[in-house]
């Protein structure tokens, strides 16, 4: 059956996501359902008087729009611009009924492929270091200087983005290892283990890359045995969420040596307390969440809600689907 009413709600945040959904992204969607009513609010309040008969809502993963989801007691499905729902999913009226949800996904493996690989090459060039000496006109070389050929990387999650990371650190000449719940095939993996054996992972690695999803049983799924396990060379770092990796473990390790350094772009909370003792950690990188951020998201997100809104229209599966079962 024809889709009659979608709502857009959206609003760049320079905190949340700060590209914007322009008009040629919003004509992209009214294309595929020239027979719906397609409304773009930037707040929920002016979604309100829509909401009773809409549909379809597209937003932002981690909104919580608890007014409007509650008066559309005609809402069938979600769509995520981004890859996660961690806003979403706390709605009681959408996790009571299982609502479908989809996300965007297939677009951010490039940006946050190229972001890891600066934090890498940022500690093995000793770059986390240059500002300050340059900001105290210090001339001190960084001996330490290494480089990424050679190296041993594991991947925690191998799904579209692990598979990104995979391919250019094959391409940079590292030894590149896999993690994941069920077996993943992928030219550019030395070897992949399950989920159960990351303990026989951990001490071959020089760089652990976390790119999972938050689950049940991926949270504080990085401890303080998995960074016994590490080398004292090897770094970490959290592109997924905060809460896969226990925080204070984490500090431990960090501060007594357990592991070299981190680079940090998910933490736990977000934004990360000024107080933090992160901020002043000298074999720390933060960065604000920005890894998937680039001038080409929107288009690509748009495109991916109006291919599934297509599919919605005609009644044909949907892509990037939620499993309630698996919590991602």
């Amino acid at each position: 059956m024809a889709v009659k009413k979608v709502a857009i709600l959206y609003k760049a945040d320079v905190n949340v996501n700060p590209l914007d959904i322009l008009p040629e992204h919003e004509e992209m969607i009214r294309k595929v359902v020239p027979h719906a009513t397609v409304v773009r609010a930037r707040n929920e309040d002016e979604l309100l008087d829509f909401a009773p008969e809409c549909e379809v809502l597209c937003t932002w993963g981690l909104y919580k729009p608890q007014k409007f989801v509650s008066a559309a007691k005609n809402l069938k499905w979600i769509h995520g611009l981004s890859a996660g729902f961690d806003g979403i999913i706390s709605l009681p009226e959408v996790s009571a009924a299982r609502m479908t949800l989809t996300a965007t996904k297939g677009i951010h493996g490039i940006p946050i492929a190229e972001h890891t690989i600066c934090m890498m090459l940022m500690f093995m060039r000793g770059f986390h270091l240059l500002p300050e000496r340059q900001k105290n006109k210090e001339w001190k070389r960084f001996l330490e200087a290494d480089e990424l050929q050679g190296k041993t990387v594991g991947i925690v999650g191998v799904g579209e983005i692990g598979k990104v990371i995979a391919e250019k650190c094959k391409h940079l000449g590292m030894k590149v290892l896999g993690v994941g719940p069920r077996p993943v095939q992928n030219e550019f993996l030395d070897r992949f283990y399950l989920i159960q054996d990351l303990h026989l992972m951990l001490p071959q690695v020089d760089f652990l890359v976390l790119v999972c999803p938050l689950t049940a049983k991926s949270r504080g799924m990085i401890g303080e045995k998995e960074f016994q396990a590490m080398k004292d060379t090897a770094y970490l770092f959290n592109l997924a969420r905060g809460k896969v990796v226990d925080n204070p473990a984490m500090l431990k390790a960090l501060k007594e040596g357990w592991i070299a350094g981190a680079g940090l772009d998910a933490l736990d909370p977000e934004p990360l307390p000024q107080e933090s003792e992160l901020w002043s950690l000298p074999n720390v990188i933060i960065s604000p969440h920005m890894s998937a951020i680039s001038p080409y998201y929107m288009q690509r997100a748009a495109k991916v809600f109006a291919e599934n809104l297509r599919r919605y229209d005609c009644g044909e599966p949907l892509l990037y689907q939620f499993d309630w079962d698996k919590g991602y």
